[in-house]
């Protein structure tokens, strides 16, 4: 009897800890690891891996908690940072056939203004963001995209 109530135990103990690794899902812990954002450069060069290449490591951390981005079309439109975040984790891995350049239009010890150019085959996606220092770490507080 106490043999079968071992038995059950352990496989009670199995089937929790099978069911809690699940829960996590696959790549969770990546999607949560820190990203050295330290620098303005290492911060804007995380901005374009996540926007460009699917990046989903660190993307929480990136943006500033007051985040906003501008679209500048026909129908402007505003996004917040949760709705910017959850696109992002959307896109995860799916790299944008684009040409990228980045051009620093201001930079102080604790602000940064960033030109970031997407040459698509048919148009142009021109990003200006801005980052700045918080604690000890860049964050992403304001992107304004138009189109050409």
């Amino acid at each position: 009897m106490k043999t079968l109530v071992k038995t059950f135990a352990a496989a009670a103990l199995i089937a929790v800890s099978t069911f809690a690794m699940a829960a996590e899902g696959p790549g969770s812990k990546a999607a949560k690891a820190n990203v050295n954002l330290s620098t303005a450069d290492f911060a804007l060069e995380h901005y374009v891996a996540v926007t460009t290449e699917g990046e989903s490591a660190g993307v929480e951390q990136l943006f500033a908690e007051d985040f906003s981005q501008k679209i500048q079309a026909s129908n402007a439109q505003n996004h917040s940072r949760e709705e910017v975040i959850k696109s992002l984790k959307k896109q995860k891995g799916e790299k944008l056939n684009c040409t990228v350049t980045t051009d620093i239009i201001e930079e102080s010890a604790d602000y940064m203004v960033a030109k970031v150019t997407m040459k698509f085959e048919n148009f142009t996606k021109t990003d200006l963001v801005t980052l700045e220092r918080v604690s000890n770490e860049w964050k992403v507080s304001k992107s304004i995209n138009s189109y050409k």
